[in-house]
């Protein structure tokens, strides 16, 4: 796996890289903390190449941006340390960690027809994301990126889109599939066309998944995906 310096740096931070990249459109927040707008995701980060130190000013600067009872997620190599954090009126609540996985290389095409989706689509999207839970799924999501699916019967069986995109990477989320239509190859075809078409781009497909679901790696593995290496993931809401 041939990664630049670079693009280890900006996978390691990929909520803080992608909002100062390719969703820089969509950051709230200024130089200290970013965060999607909470319509869209819980995603949030903070500035600096570490968490440590004196960063007060940057999680004062975070908890300026939630509101009460609201819950952030961050997602970083080394573990948010929780004093800098407690200073400042927040509450640090880590996670089970998750595996980045990087493609290797562009899968095989598929043969099942498919769909680019678009706004008409959002409600059938949010649907399948509530039944079959693949993260974080909100009332703008969609509009993250390039969302293919496949259709039976005029409904939504199967969905394969973008989330985050750091500098020089695209990350694919929201592989889900219905589960009257689970057995088909649905996700491993939507994951192959978005996987090809990310690297068309010229950019590097990821995705984010937990180390327990031995199904999902083992498919993902399948089409050239391999472990980068593991992050910590943190829930963080006001005290």
């Amino acid at each position: 796996m041939s990664l630049s310096p670079a693009l280890h740096a900006s996978l390691d931070r990929p909520v803080w890289s992608a909002l100062e990249g390719g969703h820089r459109h969509l950051a709230v927040g200024g130089p200290l903390a970013k965060r999607y707008p909470r319509e869209i995701g819980p995603f949030a980060a903070v500035a600096g190449d570490t968490l440590g130190g004196d960063r007060c000013a940057a999680w004062k600067a975070l908890a300026a941006l939630l509101l009460p009872g609201e819950a952030a997620m961050l997602v970083t190599l080394d573990a948010p340390p929780q004093s800098p954090a407690q200073l400042s009126g927040l509450t640090l609540t880590p996670l089970d960690p998750v595996l980045q996985m990087v493609a290797t290389r562009a899968p095989a095409p598929g043969t099942l027809p498919f769909a680019v989706l678009g706004e008409a689509d959002a409600g059938a999207m949010r649907a399948l994301a509530g039944l079959t839970n693949p993260g974080p799924f909100a009332q703008r999501t969609h509009e993250l990126g390039e969302f293919l699916g496949i259709r039976e019967g005029g409904r939504l069986a199967a969905m394969t889109g973008e989330r985050m995109r750091p500098h020089g990477a695209v990350e694919v989320s929201a592989v889900c599939v219905h589960p009257e239509h689970r057995g088909k190859a649905y996700a491993r075809h939507l994951l192959a066309e978005r996987t090809r078409r990310i690297l068309a781009q010229g950019h590097q497909p990821f995705l984010h998944v937990y180390p327990s679901n031995t199904g999902a790696i083992a498919l993902y593995e399948s089409l050239g995906y391999v472990v980068r290496r593991q992050l910590h993931l943190t829930r963080v809401m006001l005290a």
